[in-house]
């Protein structure tokens, strides 16, 4: 019987052991990068995208390249995917890759492609978790200050797909999380991985934003709505509600006074909402350090996954 490959869904189904040794991994590839070329050729990379995308894939389809292989881009709307079973279509595609990086809006349709799938499946994000953005997060960390083991990080916005796997990579990391989360929708939190994070004693939740950055080492934030809704007139009503709402945490000058704290964000930025231009162009952001690293920690993925 072939063996059932290994996804990466959300890092709550791995290993705390199996997550640092790809975190040095990760840090090997960025500093060591010549020592890697080659080791993908010959294999190709599927990238399935239902979401629309700028870091996701260039980093994959560039870190692809830099290792030696072929990456294809294949929008869902231009595929059969539209039209067919995810499972039978996902068969197919396992019969011409090496790896499948979803970028799907349902969760479910992730795990039924994981579910057809006979090579490791990526999940490039969907509603419920965003894997890749947070290794490329704890990386960054790493890099700023040799572990991230205790550092305190407080993420400031919507509790989101980022929120959930930031709770579990930090469950295996060290990392003290603080969530400073005004909107929630309860049914998108992962329950489980927060009473593991709760039970570490790693995690704080508060809506004092201010006490929240006082003693934080990074701060970060993420986009208020979902990317998906931004621009849908549908949507607009929530939007200026939810604006409102949001505004009294937005990442400024005035809320970090006093703190040290490297500021983070995921991107895409929506300057003037969740964060201020200045800040976010300040010497203290690590924003692009941040969105760079999203490079060698896929490359890490394929490597570990291969």
């Amino acid at each position: 019987m072939t063996e059932a490959p290994k996804h990466l869904i959300d890092w709550k189904s791995w290993e705390d052991g199996e997550i640092r040794e790809l975190l040095a991994l990760a840090r090997r590839v960025k500093r060591r990068r010549w020592e890697f070329q080659g080791h993908m050729q010959g294999r190709t990379l599927v990238m399935v995208f239902q979401k629309t995308s700028t870091r996701t894939r260039v980093s994959f389809e560039a870190g692809m390249t830099e290792l030696g292989g072929h990456a294809i881009n294949l929008d869902w709307r231009a595929s059969n995917f539209t039209l067919s079973d995810i499972r039978s279509e996902t068969r197919y595609l396992s019969r011409n890759s090496a790896f499948i990086m979803a970028r799907l809006k349902s969760h479910s349709d992730l795990l039924d492609m994981a579910a057809g799938a006979t090579v490791p499946v990526i999940n490039g994000c969907c509603n419920l978790y965003h894997p890749c953005q947070t290794l490329a997060d704890m990386l960054t960390i790493a890099e700023d200050r040799g572990d991230p083991d205790g550092a305190r990080l407080t993420y400031i916005g919507a509790y989101n797909n980022v929120v959930n796997s930031l709770v579990s990579i930090s469950a295996a990391l060290g990392v003290e999380l603080t969530l400073v989360c005004p909107v929630r929708d309860e049914t998108l939190v992962d329950e489980e991985s927060r009473a593991r994070l709760l039970g570490l004693g790693l995690l704080t939740e508060t809506l004092d934003a201010k006490a929240a950055v006082a003693d934080a080492d990074y701060v970060y934030t993420d986009t208020w709505i979902d990317m998906e809704y931004f621009n849908d007139p549908a949507f607009a009503e929530e939007k200026e509600r939810r604006y409102a709402l949001m505004l009294p945490y937005q990442l400024n000058a005035e809320l970090l006074a006093g703190s040290g704290a490297r500021v983070m964000h995921d991107m895409p930025m929506h300057l003037g909402y969740e964060i201020t231009e200045d800040l976010a162009e300040s010497e203290r952001s690590i924003i692009y350090d941040q969105a760079e690293n999203r490079l060698d920690a896929q490359k890490a993925i394929l490597l570990k996954l291969v």
